[in-house]
């Protein structure tokens, strides 16, 4: 049997792939990551199904379920938010499977990034303005940065930066950040994105701080910060030109 990792989205509930609705309503158990997870989701899986919530598991009772569940000849579907390539927490049980025997595969989801710049109305990658995208988070009560991996290092690119696990630091960071882009820096916070309760704060480096504190956001919120959220003057891009060979 299998278990399947599969990417369950930012949150609303039709935000997956059809590969991922297909696995979830026929597999016996399913494992979720909580109230990451929508609810709605989860009411898909089978009648009778397994449904175990991971919030509160730590990795041995995860690996146990999963090899329970593959002993007793069940395909399990393995609910992660977002997509399971990012920050998921996904390798260290692919690590305990593959020592266990037990085989799995990968279904991707909508990262949380991709739905904010939906809810934004905003291409990442403007031509002329920015063309590279850096996924990063901070550190506070998780997993230390690995040496070498510092937000100010990115930010002196200039590239467009997404921010995971930082809204609680931002009046610390937005300083930082500041040095590079500027106090009038463009930035937006979307937490809960695509959820019905989703909110969207758009500013600069020198007010996000007070925007975030009087909203209330704590958690489950990224930050985007570059020029490209306030981009309107730039050429177009040479995939529509008329001059682009299409020969």
């Amino acid at each position: 049997m299998t278990v399947h990792f599969i990417g369950a989205g930012p949150g609303a509930a039709d935000l997956v792939t059809l590969r991922a609705a297909r696995i979830i309503a026929s597999a016996p158990v399913c494992l979720y990551a909580g109230a990451l997870v929508p609810r709605e989701l989860i009411d898909t899986a089978p009648a009778g199904a397994r449904l175990v919530d991971t919030a509160d598991l730590d990795l041995d009772r995860i690996t146990a379920e999963l090899v329970a569940a593959h002993e007793a000849g069940h395909d399990v579907a393995r609910l992660h938010s977002g997509d399971p390539s990012v920050y998921s927490a996904m390798a260290e049980q692919m690590r305990r499977l593959d020592a266990a025997g037990v085989p799995y595969d990968v279904v991707p989801g909508v990262p949380a990034f991709a739905a904010a710049a939906a809810s934004l109305k905003r291409e990442l990658t403007v031509p002329g303005v920015g063309q590279t995208i850096v996924l990063t988070r901070t550190s506070a009560r998780s997993t230390p940065m690995p040496p070498g991996e510092e937000l100010a290092a990115y930010a002196a690119t200039g590239a467009t930066l997404v921010l995971h696990l930082a809204v609680q630091r931002i009046g610390e960071l937005a300083p930082q950040l500041a040095a590079h882009y500027g106090d009038d820096g463009p930035v937006a916070v979307v937490a809960r994105a695509s959820r019905d309760d989703e909110l969207v704060l758009r500013g600069t480096l020198a007010d996000i701080a007070g925007q975030v504190e009087a909203a209330g956001v704590r958690r489950t919120a990224v930050v985007i910060v570059g020029p490209v959220l306030a981009a309107a003057e730039f050429p177009d891009s040479h995939l529509y030109s008329t001059t682009r060979c299409r020969g």
